[in-house]
Parts: C-alpha cells; sequence; structure tokens
C-alpha cells in the first residue's frame, strides 16, 4: 500500500491565498516558528486549526495581520501601551493581548473578552497577509504541546495532510515564539516572554511592567509545553550537565548552547526534535541566565521539563 500524499508545499502566495479564502489550512511562515493559519472570520475555517492540532477548544489563537494600522479594526479599543508596543515594535516578534472587537469570534480567543494581535515580520507571511486584507487566526503548526516547527519540514512531519498548503519560507530565524503583552490591564503584564526582550519592553513602558497573574489567557501560558519525547532535565551550568549526563548514561545528550544566546533561541526546536530523531532518551539543557532572549529560553525548556515530569498534561 502506498504511503498517503502530504500536503502541498511551495513557495506560491497565489496557491496560498486560493487555499485560505476557500476555507483552507495553510501553514505560514514567520520570524518566531510556523503558524496553522485559517481565515479569522470564518469559523469553520478556525475550527479545523483544532481538529488539526488536537488543541483545547478553549485555548485562545494569535490573530495576525500585515499592518500595524490593522491593530484598531481587531480591537475594542487600543489601550495606550499597546500603541507604544505597535509603533515600536511590528512587524516584529510581538502579540499585543487587547479588548477584542464585536466581530471578533469566540472561537478564536477561547470565549475570552480579549484577542492578541501580531504583525509578523516575514517577507512571504507579509506579502500574504496584505494581499488577504484581513486578519488570520494561527497557532503554531504542530500538535498540541510538542515542540514548535521552525522548518516546512517540521510542519509536514508533525501534521502531514491535515493542513491543505505549507507556503515554504526556510528556516525561522528568531525560533522562539512572540512575545506575549496583556495591554488590557493596567499596569501592562508579559505573559509569554519570546522574540523581543523583556527589558525592551519595560524600557519602552517607561518601567510600566508587571509580572504575569492570574489564570492562563493566552497561548504558551500553561506550565507544561513545546514536549519533545525525550525527557528533558535542566542544569545551571555545564558542570552540573555533564555530572547529570553521566549519571543517567548514555542515552543522555547535553544540549547547551548559552556562548551565543541569538543561536541557543533559534536551534532550540530543531536541537530538541533531532534529539528524539536520535532517539536520545533525555535531554539534559544547560539554562542560560534571565536575560535578553535567555528569558524565552528559559521559559520554554522549563516547559519542556514540565511536560516530561510524571502526572503532567502531556505525559
Amino acid at each position: 500500500m502506498s504511503e498517503p500524499a502530504g500536503p502541498q508545499v511551495g513557495t506560491s502566495v497565489d496557491e496560498a491565498l486560493a487555499v485560505l479564502r476557500r476555507g483552507g489550512l495553510v501553514a505560514i511562515p514567520t520570524e518566531t516558528v510556523y503558524g496553522l493559519a485559517a481565515d479569522a472570520s470564518n469559523p469553520a475555517a478556525v475550527r479545523r486549526i483544532f481538529v488539526a492540532k488536537g488543541r483545547p477548544a478553549d485555548h485562545p489563537l494569535i490573530v495576525h495581520v500585515g499592518r500595524p494600522e490593522q491593530l484598531a479594526a481587531w480591537a475594542a479599543t487600543v489601550p495606550p501601551a499597546a500603541g507604544v508596543l505597535a509603533d515600536a515594535c511590528w512587524p516584529g516578534p510581538l502579540t499585543l493581548l487587547v479588548p477584542r472587537a464585536a466581530h471578533v469570534l469566540d472561537v478564536v480567543t477561547g470565549g475570552r473578552d480579549t484577542v492578541g494581535i501580531r504583525v509578523p515580520a516575514h517577507p512571504l507571511t507579509e506579502d500574504l497577509l496584505l494581499r488577504f486584507g484581513g486578519g488570520l487566526a494561527a497557532p503554531s503548526a504542530n500538535r498540541f504541546g510538542q515542540v514548535s516547527p521552525t522548518t516546512a519540514a517540521h510542519v509536514v512531519a508533525d501534521l502531514g495532510d491535515a493542513v491543505d498548503y505549507v507556503l515554504d519560507g526556510g528556516a525561522c530565524p528568531v525560533g522562539v515564539e512572540s512575545t506575549i503583552v496583556d495591554c488590557s490591564v493596567e499596569p501592562p503584564q508579559i505573559l509569554r516572554p519570546g522574540g523581543i526582550p523583556t527589558e525592551q519592553i519595560d524600557a519602552l513602558l517607561g518601567g510600566a511592567l508587571a509580572p504575569a497573574s492570574g489564570p492562563s489567557r493566552a497561548a504558551g501560558m500553561l506550565a507544561a509545553h513545546y514536549a519533545p519525547r525525550a525527557r528533558v532535565l535542566l542544569a545551571a551550568s555545564a558542570q552540573e550537565a555533564a555530572a547529570l549526563a553521566t549519571e543517567v548514561g548514555p542515552t543522555a545528550w547535553v544540549l547547551d548552547r548559552t556562548g551565543d544566546l541569538v543561536a541557543y533561541a533559534r536551534h532550540l526546536y530543531a536541537d530538541l526534535r533531532g534529539a528524539d530523531e536520535r532517539g536520545v532518551v533525555t535531554v539534559v539543557a544547560v539554562l542560560p541566565l534571565a536575560e535578553g532572549l535567555g528569558h524565552a529560553i528559559r521559559d520554554r525548556l522549563a516547559k519542556a521539563a514540565a511536560s516530561s515530569t510524571p502526572g503532567s498534561a502531556f505525559t
């Protein structure tokens, strides 16, 4: 029996547009990770995202738009902090949580009264969004809770023909998801560290930034997430990692790119996927300092480690 055909993979924005306009799913490249996109105004298309990913229906999606000015079309009001951050950081790896406009679908927001908006910085997807005109609801293009995809091949391996077209934009240059800032509260809160460092957000807001508090209300806020098949252990230093790896034995592998945080972030998910492909049983990951991109890397590794803890959501 022949293997089932996977999704069509290519670089045609025209083809991607046609699929989206007929209610299909398109994997789109961004500077962070690949997203699984559907027309945010088409409830049936958006529901297909949840089925393809195995994603809980109450877990909100991020709406991607082509221009910063479109924020006002998706928000009931644009809080001052959101305006400042959009002007400074878009296009770029930043998602702003704002009060939702009346037309925003419940299926997109998980029934919440806020919506996450971002303007991605990738030439193919920028072109796609500008030509599409509306918003694309798009979480990461992988099975829920697992390692995010940073290449078109990762998407195909994870989702197969559950996605209709994969727009291949090469490897994602940032490699970890966008920073999410909740601008619907005062002071604003960082809900997920990401491609724009916490320190930069805090400086743009004049120090008016608070740590996240309250229930999960945006993508990536669950305690366990971003999980490879391998168990993930965390180490504070290369020396500690070596000792842990020796204790575990030959099925362990040490992940340490702390000398270059840009490279650590860019290759993090590919490294975790590569470990699974090589049959690594335990990844011992060295945590970077909590500064710059280190915030996002530490967050992803901590959640990957939590996912391999007995009793976690994804074991």
